[in-house]
């Protein structure tokens, strides 16, 4: 009798209104839950603006006490001629300081690429040593390398407000060598996206066009650099994250091989997977840049900080080396169509190695398919990404993700049916889906020993044609913002090379022309899927974008890579926007 009182009751008036009582109560736990977000936003943002106040009264009080500095004519100094006017003292270090300081502050205001000003770089001055290859050399640091008393965020607000104790290897490296590093650059949130935007400083925009990602995760080193406002950077790759910000900001980049540079003191979201090798490495506006950062860094002082790095010293011989080489090359690796403006970039590179007398062989390294789907993807969430979703409690989650976050925290057995259902329609989600459930002990095993074979079975192929360097596509222009989320399988140039642990760089070559543009109408991709159809909008509207190759060597062959790159460079480079 009583429940059947109370059933109506709840039917009327007192049922809605305590309905709507619940609701509320949903909300306000939900509104309370990511109050911790909310401030700690709120402090990184002031935290921010504080750090840019410092830098722009650094710099007036700098210009007041020197009104003759020529600044332009500094900034225009390509890396390796700046080298030589601070050892030579034709230029002090505090001029080039603070001119790059000024430079950084100015770009940030219409690209948002700075988190946080290193304000101790001031007296780092006076501690640079003089005989150091990078003797007054001001460097710009992804925000993902510790640096003593600074946040690394990732992005995420549960590693706000947590400074760091010391500077990592490759901080304490660049400054032994005299660098001077003086800012932390903008990530995606927790680096797991080729965009550039999270929760606590934004989004990062692209400098040639502000409607454009910077690309990522390396995303506010590359709009930085690409803008003039850091003459060398270091950043980070996994998937693409130093290669994909290189390409869409018009500047050069090399993926190492993993375990060449330092990787202590490297904040990360995702601690312990090994299948997929993360990798150190140089960003900066030319190929001459690039080796100088990795010939300082290959250093005693590295081998002795961290004797876990093989201690191989970079290889002068190879780098300066002039013979004509045995290149590979494929124009499309069947995954991701390329894009006009990529195809071009591809093709026209080819015509002019061989034209210098190089010689171009045919060559794609075979099941591309699997190596993204099955390793690359199986390797990177073999908890089923359950590590990863631990960062994202209680935080708010940036759209540059897509729905990366929603799809990691389905059931196993949800992911299973779901992979099952679509793979007929949609294959390529069907296979990424599917390789995101979480794996026992036993099967991680097996699948990295597949990562084994797969990588001797490539170089095998590799050896068989007496290659010396690979040239491929690299994924470009630029995309819209908030769109790399939405085009995951775009990633499969470069992280066929993060799975291979070969290393890889990016060199501009071209840009985007009126006709790429009108070819694009015609783009459809492989599949037709929605990846796709992504990618056929958000490269639109791109006329006078950089595009870029790849190159890429066997591991532990960075001289060699470079060695190509600087051809391709020399061969190829594109009129130089004057910022």
């Amino acid at each position: 009798m009583v429940p059947d009182k109370l059933l109506v009751a709840l039917s009327g008036a007192s049922g809605a209104a305590l309905a709507c009582c619940f609701l509320a109560a949903a909300v306000a736990l939900r509104w309370s839950g990511r109050r911790t977000a909310r401030c700690a936003a709120a402090r990184a943002r002031q935290r921010q603006q504080a750090a840019l106040e410092s830098m722009d009264k650094a710099t007036q009080r700098f210009r007041l006490q020197n009104p003759d500095l020529d600044s332009e004519a500094l900034l225009a100094l390509p890396l390796p001629q700046l080298v030589q006017k601070l050892h030579s003292r034709e230029l002090s270090p505090e001029a080039v300081l603070f001119t790059y300081v000024g430079k950084a502050w100015e770009v940030n205001k219409g690209t948002n690429c700075v988190t946080t000003y290193l304000a101790d770089c001031e007296t780092q001055l006076s501690q640079a040593p003089r005989q150091g290859l990078l003797y007054g050399v001001p460097v710009s640091l992804k925000e993902c390398f510790s640096y003593k008393g600074q946040d690394s965020t990732l992005g995420l607000s549960l590693n706000e407000g947590v400074p760091a104790e010391c500077d990592s290897v490759v901080v304490q490296v660049l400054k032994l060598q005299g660098a001077v590093p003086f800012v932390h650059t903008n990530v995606p949130q927790s680096m797991f996206s080729y965009d550039c935007s999270n929760p606590l400083f934004g989004q990062s925009t692209n400098p040639w066009k502000s409607s454009k990602s910077p690309g990522g995760s390396s995303g506010g080193e590359g709009a930085l650099i690409g803008a003039g406002g850091s003459p060398l950077g270091l950043g980070t790759d996994i998937g693409g994250s130093i290669r994909f910000p290189a390409s869409f900001c018009g500047i050069c980049g090399l993926k190492p091989t993993g375990n060449r540079l330092s990787k202590i003191g490297l904040k990360s979201c995702v601690n312990g997977q090994v299948a997929v090798k993360v990798s150190v490495g140089p960003m900066a506006r030319d190929v001459e840049s690039l080796a100088l950062c990795l010939r300082a860094l290959l250093c005693e002082d590295m081998f002795r900080l961290d004797p876990t790095v093989p201690p191989l010293p970079f290889k002068e011989e190879v780098y300066t080396s002039s013979g004509p080489l045995r290149v590979g090359y494929y124009e499309t690796d069947n995954y991701t169509m390329p894009t006009p403006a990529m195809k071009r970039a591809l093709l026209e590179t080819k015509q002019s190695l061989e034209a210098a007398g190089h010689t171009l062989v045919p060559f794609r390294p075979s099941n591309i398919p699997y190596a993204l789907e099955t390793l690359s993807t199986g390797g990177l969430f073999s908890d089923g990404g359950n590590a990863f979703l631990q960062n994202f409690k209680g935080d708010f989650v940036d759209p540059c993700l897509g729905n990366l976050i929603l799809i990691l925290k389905l059931p196993r057995w949800l992911k299973g049916l779901l992979a099952f259902l679509l793979k007929p329609l949609l294959p390529r989600l069907a296979a990424f889906l599917s390789n995101m459930k979480s794996r026992s002990a036993g099967e991680l095993w097996e699948l990295q020993h597949e990562i084994k074979v797969y990588r001797n079975s490539v170089i095998a192929q590799w050896r068989a044609l007496d290659l010396d360097v690979l040239l491929t596509p690299m994924l470009g222009p630029a995309m819209d913002l908030n769109i790399p989320g939405k085009a995951t399988g775009a990633v499969s140039y470069t992280m066929l090379y993060n799975c291979l642990d070969f290393p890889a760089g990016v060199v501009p070559v071209t840009m985007v022309t009126v006709e790429d543009e009108a070819q694009m109408e015609h783009y459809r991709g492989y599949f037709g899927d929605i990846w796709d159809k992504v990618l056929q909008k958000a490269m639109k509207k791109s006329v006078g974008l950089p595009v870029a190759v790849q190159c890429v060597a066997l591991p532990w062959q960075e001289e060699l890579c470079l060695r190509f790159m600087r051809e391709v460079e020399r061969l190829m480079t594109p009129e130089k926007r004057p910022f």
